[in-house]
């Protein structure tokens, strides 16, 4: 069962793990020695837990204990409890949801096991916004989706702005990272997969025309630069989401990439 310990001092030592959460650097390196990330928000912790994350300790305003009671009872950490104003200077904003959880992370499968039972897969270039990451993972789960592959540089689905973003949806669909950029795609045709690059070129083939067979794998690259020559050319089909001609002619050739990865799910999942 959880234990209540009530703080004060925001430089409190115990409270380490929730220091500066928007310091994206700091973070980084201060999650990755210690293997945690943080969970904000009631919905979010919830699903951290249930999913088997284990714990570390919680940090909230006395108003969320008896909201979180089921989950404090059922878990052996200590609960930070604090006014705004420390939780607050701990964490570097006002943290509006109320409640934050240092969870430990669990280790990350190979590619191979988490694509070994897929049929659909999304498969992101370099995207190193946490939000978009978060965005895309949710719109994976809502849809049916039922895999992620990051590749090396991708940002890290478990950074505090990426789980808030998606609700918790990190927990729901499995993922893995690839080891190489270069030759990742390779193991995933190996597979069986038919790999189909999203693109804005409106000379590629329409997105609901696009091939579709038991495996099925769509490449998203970053906002703006889009997919590398090189995971363009080592595509199986370029595809792209043609855009209404009164679009074209304002000026408007692509979606963001939030919003594409929301149409391409609904249509590879259909597919």
């Amino acid at each position: 069962m959880a234990r209540l310990v009530t703080v004060t001092d925001p430089a409190d030592p115990r409270l380490a793990d929730y220091t500066r959460l928007r310091d994206v650097n700091l973070r980084k390196s201060l999650e990755a020695e210690h293997g945690l990330f943080v969970a904000e928000g009631e919905k979010v912790i919830r699903r951290a837990v249930g999913t088997g994350h284990p714990a570390r300790s919680f940090l909230m305003a006395r108003r969320w204990v008896e909201p979180l009671a089921d989950v404090l009872d059922g878990v052996d950490a200590p609960v930070y409890v604090a006014d705004d104003a420390t939780v607050e200077a701990v964490a570097g904003f006002p943290v509006h949801r109320g409640a934050l959880a240092s969870m430990r992370r669990l280790p990350l499968p190979e590619v191979a096991s988490v694509v070994a039972a897929a049929g659909r897969l999304l498969v992101l270039e370099d995207l190193v916004d946490h939000a978009n990451v978060g965005a895309i993972f949710r719109c994976a789960a809502a849809l049916g989706v039922d895999a992620v592959v990051l590749s090396p540089r991708c940002a890290d689905p478990l950074y505090r702005r990426a789980v808030k973003v998606s609700m918790g949806a990190v927990f729901a669909v499995p993922y893995a990272r690839m080891r190489h950029w270069h030759d990742g795609l390779a193991e995933l045709r190996a597979a069986g997969f038919t790999l189909l690059a999203l693109t804005p070129d409106a000379a590629a083939v329409p997105l609901d025309d696009a091939p579709s067979g038991d495996r099925v794998a769509l490449l998203l690259g970053a906002e703006g630069d889009g997919l590398t020559s090189h995971w363009l050319a080592e595509a199986d089909v370029p595809v792209t989401i043609p855009m209404s001609p009164a679009a074209l002619g304002q000026g408007v050739d692509s979606l963001n990439v939030v919003a594409a990865a929301a149409i391409a799910c609904h249509a590879l999942v259909r597919g």
